[in-house]
């Protein structure tokens, strides 16, 4: 079900990747500047969504799970900085392998006995899916080494299917209080969700922003200083319209993907 809501594109917009079989006959060069012109296109329909909001910021998170890093190069040497992993194997093997001022956000099911993995990144920006105290306690062991406290997101589960990871939007509050409390090497810096897959994920975001105003007040925070993580290729710029500050783009920026390799 992920994975179809990944793959999907919306209606009008096409993407360079729809002839992405030819890339293997491209020249280096060529390969580069298409994954930049599809990097492009993306940003501008970021822009021109952000542009209908008051949301002082929107990042655009590129997914590369399943990619190679030349590809990673490539959005990287255009100028883009911030790149999602989902698999701990993947995103151990190509950090070290790129520049050490990419932001890498862990966006997939995170085991506990492998946190000390991701932890161990430099330049490990944030993980985005801690949906349990038994996670977040384990991450915060393994940071407990870092320069400075790790970023997460919580995951919510807003769509309320069996399939997707998430804390139940109900148990939110009591989930980032006990994080806050308990876990000093962790920073609590927003919340996260998988939209429902289908032409109306509405109200899945608007859940996610309902939690955050909870979460907020529970805090004594402004809910502004909170993160919200929603959007992907098919809904990213109906997730921007509800306040959405970090959206995670993949198939639409690097072509569909080879989950052989993962």
């Amino acid at each position: 079900l992920i994975r179809k809501r990944i793959l999907r594109i919306t209606d009008t917009h096409f993407s360079p990747f729809q002839n992405i079989k030819n890339l293997s006959s491209m020249s280096s060069s060529e390969r580069d500047q298409t994954i930049i012109d599809s990097l492009n296109a993306i940003k501008k329909r970021v822009d021109a969504s952000h542009s209908k909001t008051s949301t002082k910021e929107v990042r655009l998170v590129a997914v590369s799970k399943t990619k190679p890093s030349w590809m990673i190069q490539a959005c990287y040497n255009a100028g883009h900085r911030h790149f999602g992993e989902n698999y701990v194997k993947e995103l151990v093997e190509k950090a070290p392998q790129l520049p050490q001022d990419i932001y890498w956000h862990f966006i997939g099911k995170l085991q506990t006995n492998k946190c000390k993995h991701i932890a161990n990144i430099p330049n490990l920006a944030v993980v985005e899916t801690v949906d349990s105290l038994k996670l977040a306690l384990a991450l915060d062991k393994a940071a407990a080494e870092r320069e400075s406290p790790l970023k997460i997101f919580i995951q919510v589960n807003t769509s309320d299917e069996e399939t997707k990871n998430g804390v139940e939007p109900e148990e939110c509050v009591e989930l980032v209080q006990k994080v806050v409390s308990q876990a000093p090497h962790l920073k609590f810096s927003g919340l996260m969700t998988i939209g429902k897959f289908g032409p109306n994920p509405e109200e899945d975001f608007k859940k996610l922003v309902s939690c955050r105003e909870a979460v907020a007040k529970s805090l004594n925070v402004n809910p502004l200083d909170l993160e919200l993580s929603m959007g992907m290729s098919g809904d990213f710029e109906v997730a921007i319209e509800h306040g959405s500050t970090n959206v995670r783009v993949g198939s639409s920026i690097f072509g569909e993907r080879d989950y052989s390799q993962s």
